[in-house]
């Protein structure tokens, strides 16, 4: 979090925007560290294989939140709590300050760059969107093609359960993700379609 943010907050206190939207985040992490996503679907369970999940979940919270008028400032509450955490976990991994700005930046425009190939995706057919998922979740790591249609339902599924929960929800920082839906001869014991 920037220093002027920290201090801001330490006076005046959170914004109930930034307190929920920092939720809202916590929540999109936590659905993007979820076991099948590598164990059964194949990305790759690497720093960036779970940088692109997390941004596969952003993109599914930003949507939502595009979709309601009312909801800029929570929408921009969300997109600070990205910048937030990349940069906070730059400095964990030992980034040093001078080179930690321009790092976050390129993971910010490589952040929206996937908004952009997602959103294309999502209203173009379902080969567009696997092509998306491939390029930039499995970054040219080997999968199978049920993997990957599995992530384009989980993608579209979740667009549509999103829509349907009640913005007073989001606004309150509650958000619920759905369980990809693996085919029956998938490992693992997870929802199975």
């Amino acid at each position: 979090m920037s220093k002027l943010r920290q201090l801001a907050g330490k006076l005046f206190g959170a914004r109930p925007e930034t307190v929920s939207a920092g939720r809202l985040y916590v929540a999109a992490v936590a659905q993007a560290r979820l076991p099948v996503f590598y164990t059964d679907l194949g990305v790759p369970d690497t720093p960036v294989g779970r940088f692109e999940l997390i941004a596969l979940h952003g993109f599914l919270v930003m949507t939502r939140l595009k979709r309601e008028p009312e909801a800029v400032r929570l929408l921009q509450a969300f997109a600070n709590a990205v910048v937030d955490d990349l940069d906070r976990n730059l400095r964990e991994m030992g980034v040093g300050d001078l080179s930690v700005g321009r790092k976050v930046k390129q993971l910010i425009e490589g952040f929206y760059g996937r908004m952009k190939a997602y959103e294309e995706g999502m209203t173009a057919d379902d080969s567009a969107l696997a092509d998306a998922l491939r390029r930039n979740l499995y970054g040219g790591a080997p999968v199978e093609p049920w993997q990957v249609a599995v992530l384009t339902q989980y993608l579209r599924q979740e667009v549509v359960a999103l829509d349907a929960q009640p913005l007073e929800q989001l606004q309150a920082g509650e958000i619920v993700f759905g369980n990809p839906r693996l085919p029956a001869e998938a490992a693992g014991n997870h929802t199975r379609i």
